[in-house]
């Protein structure tokens, strides 16, 4: 009996350690994980950040001259586009874009020809008319530098004379008749003769007249052909198209051969010295601008630079849509460095200062029309949020979110953040 319950003793003591041993694998194995995990997650601890090394500099106060601001669009002085007084075909181009050329300079040349066949034209016309003229005068004798008198005239003078001589007949044939010398059909073939003479000497004396006017409207025919002889001449000099003003070339249009009309444009001529340019200023600081006062305009093309100009002009009315007064300024360009159509910012300069607070400019960071600088308190950051102001040297003045004195970063501004600590 005891033998037979041996061999399953046996098995049961090995199944027994065989379960044993795999309990103790598992224990191992969950133990080395909890000490991989706890090793692991010593090795991916974040770090704690250092200081920021920065440079500071305080805030500080000062007098800034105050000024009115606006913006506006620079115009040349003066512009000028070229057009043709007559038609033709360029034949000479005297100048290119961007030629400077001096009042009375050549622009283009058209052909003369045509021109040239008019006048000649209108000359023999004139020779015509002055001969009739000449013709006229002589058959009335009229000499040159005297006044018309119709009784000077040869056909008046002896319609006159044979009058006078019948006004005397018929008077002597009166006496005559009263003592019965003549008949008294004598006498009246007398006064007859008498009255005819008196026709003849009017008839003479209205052609007289009548001649007369026609020399008049032969002079004024005269004169109108020596009008068409002096506008034929003057359209041979208006083929020569010339610059109405010094300046520069903004735009040739005229090509050699090209055919212009008197409604082309040729070129486009601009003065550049001194430019203009027209600002709106806001009703509420219109008693800050007068006439002469001093300007100064800046460009983005010389962001290092101002260029100096005056108040020249000042509209007489304020625009009652934007509630604006638009003021004209006068900048000099002698080196010609500014250009027409350039964008500009005009500061109107005034006769009293105020107090700004100021920072140096690599203390500002502005990232779209957000600008902000960092104030150094206790060894961190804090960050303010600012209103900037006008620039004086490499300081930017700052109209609010610092006081005087306060600490700013100058450098590595770019890498703070509101707390973050840093080493000066």
């Amino acid at each position: 009996m005891m033998d037979h319950h041996k061999p399953i003793t046996t098995i049961t003591l090995c199944v027994l350690l065989v379960l044993s041993a795999l309990a103790a694998g598992c224990g191992g194995s969950r133990a080395e994980s909890k000490n991989g995990n706890a090793r692991s997650g010593t090795s991916t601890a974040t770090p704690t950040p250092g200081p920021i090394d920065v440079s500071t500099a305080p805030a500080v106060k000062r007098e800034l001259p105050h000024f009115l601001e606006a913006t506006g669009t620079l115009a040349a002085d003066e512009q000028s586009d070229v057009a043709p007084q007559v038609a033709g075909r360029v034949v000479a181009v005297g100048v290119d874009l961007g030629s400077y050329v001096t009042r009375g300079a050549m622009i283009v040349r058209l052909d003369d020809a045509d021109a040239r066949l008019r006048l000649e034209q209108e000359q023999a016309q004139l020779a015509q008319t002055q001969a009739a003229v000449r013709q006229a005068e002589e058959r009335i004798g009229l000499r040159a530098g005297r006044r018309f008198d119709a009784t000077e005239v040869a056909e008046v003078g002896a319609a006159r004379s044979a009058l006078d001589l019948a006004e005397k007949q018929l008077r002597r044939y009166e006496t005559l008749i009263e003592s019965g010398d003549v008949s008294r059909s004598a006498y009246d073939q007398q006064r007859a003769q008498r009255d005819q003479l008196r026709q003849q000497y009017e008839a003479s004396l209205a052609q007289a007249q009548q001649s007369y006017a026609g020399i008049a409207a032969a002079r004024a025919a005269a004169q109108s052909a020596a009008v068409q002889v002096e506008q034929a001449r003057k359209a041979i000099r208006d083929v020569v198209v010339y610059a109405p003003i010094s300046g520069y070339v903004a735009d040739r249009s005229a090509d050699l051969g090209e055919y212009l009309s008197t409604s082309s444009n040729v070129a486009t001529i601009v003065r550049t010295n001194p430019l203009r340019v027209r600002i709106d200023i806001p009703e509420q600081q219109i008693a800050g601008v007068q006439a002469g006062q001093g300007v100064s305009v800046a460009v983005s093309a010389f962001p290092d630079r101002s260029f100096a100009g005056r108040v020249a002009r000042i509209s007489p009315n304020i625009s009652a849509a934007s509630r604006t007064l638009t003021v004209e300024a006068e900048v000099e360009n002698p080196d010609g460095q500014l250009k027409p159509g350039q964008f500009a910012t005009v500061r109107i300069v005034q006769p009293t200062s105020q107090p700004a607070i100021l920072v140096p400019q690599r203390a500002v960071r502005t990232e779209g029309n957000t600008s902000r600088v960092f104030v150094i308190k206790d060894g961190r950051a804090q960050e303010r949020l600012v209103q900037l102001g006008q620039a004086e040297g490499d300081l930017l003045e700052i109209r609010n979110g610092i006081g005087v004195d306060e600490i700013v970063a100058t450098s590595n501004v770019e890498k703070l953040s509101d707390g973050a600590p840093v080493k000066r």
